[in-house]
């Protein structure tokens, strides 16, 4: 396993967590980002990227894709790296004084500084309710596709009406063996064009489509072998052959694995001063949603000021001797040749 060396470490991309980029970067440190979604922008992108957002100050009204949109092109300058579709499982202190973090994909990083932005939590995607599902996750049950290749040839079963459902069934179908796709009624949450092409492989036998619930499992050793279908109506059950079952029934907040990070909560919150936004644990801080003061207010625009003041004491831990000279976007020289790109 190869370590990845950096100045921070960013949990989460959303709003907070890439304006984090900028303000670090401003100061000259680099930073790697990780979030267990597949595209940046957290919550705004994930749950209203249409919907418009209007405390954002100097824009009047954005929407949330719109947002991270303008976010990741004020960030450009400082090239952080990101670590999509990745949830960070472990954090372990070293005798060097840096942290050491393992993802769940088996990747792993050193770094001085840990800046928690994860809003709420972890994305987590709501599991199958069904007895024995356990037994079969990661084996041969699904939440996410990481890799296309390792369903080549294999009789799949998808379930659910959103886009991730619908567009997994198009992007895995050329590939699989057998492809079913499963919800519980016939009118999906999904894309219009991608409803209709999926309806038209039904139409045309190349795919097949069942209304209903899961109901049973039936495998070995992990491996499914079979799933029990009650159909929405007439409650009739189907058995319907299977090597993997691929979910998407949709996300939801958890604190998830930073629970386990030795941290202060309070209601689920991640305690920090209100100086540095610092945690209970030097080197680790949290701002946006995830964190908890007194006064605190759950707003974009106070993320945004949480991560201006967080950095000041980032690159004291990262860079320690080095003097710190607070400048202006607008007068510093230095500040506008990084920046650069951005104009």
């Amino acid at each position: 396993m190869e370590t990845i060396k950096t100045d921070v470490v960013i949990i989460g991309a959303g709003p907070c967590g890439l304006f984090a980029v900028f303000e670090l970067g401003l100061l000259d440190l680099k930073c790697h980002v990780v979030d267990v979604l597949d595209k940046p922008g957290g919550q705004c992108a994930e749950f209203y990227p249409e919907k418009p957002i209007y405390d954002i100050p100097g824009t009047p009204s954005c929407t949330g894709q719109e947002l991270t949109d303008r976010l990741l092109q004020q960030i450009r300058p400082f090239d952080p790296v990101f670590h999509f579709g990745e949830m960070v499982a472990s954090v372990e202190k070293l005798e060097n004084g840096n942290w050491r973090l393992r993802t769940d994909q088996d990747k792993e990083f050193e770094a001085p500084v840990i800046v928690i932005a994860a809003g709420g939590g972890s994305f987590m995607p709501k599991k199958v309710t069904v007895p024995n599902a356990a037994e079969f996750e990661g084996k041969s049950l699904f939440y996410a596709v990481r890799k296309m290749e390792n369903f080549r040839d294999k009789k799949l079963l998808i379930v659910g009406g959103g886009d991730s459902a619908l567009d997994w069934t198009l992007n895995l179908h050329p590939l699989a063996k057998s492809t079913t796709l499963v919800h519980r009624r016939q009118d999906f949450r999904a894309a219009p064009d991608s409803v209709n092409k999926a309806l038209s492989l039904v139409e045309q036998g190349d795919m097949s489509f069942v209304a209903g619930n899961l109901s049973q499992l039936h495998g070995e050793n992990g491996q499914l072998e079979a799933v029990t279908i009650k159909h929405t109506e007439g409650g009739a059950e189907t058995v319907h052959e299977c090597d993997n079952l691929l979910v998407f029934y949709g996300l939801t907040m958890k604190l998830g694995p930073i629970a386990d990070f030795g941290l202060n909560l309070h209601e689920n919150r991640i305690v920090v001063d209100t100086e540095k936004f610092e945690t209970s644990v030097p080197g680790i801080f949290a701002i946006g949603d995830i964190n908890w003061y007194p006064g605190k207010l759950k707003l974009i625009l106070s993320g945004f000021h949480e991560s201006a003041l967080m950095a000041q004491q980032a690159k004291r831990i990262a860079h320690p001797g080095q003097k710190i000279l607070f400048q202006y976007t607008t007068t510093s020289s230095a500040l506008v040749s990084k920046l650069g790109a951005a104009a």
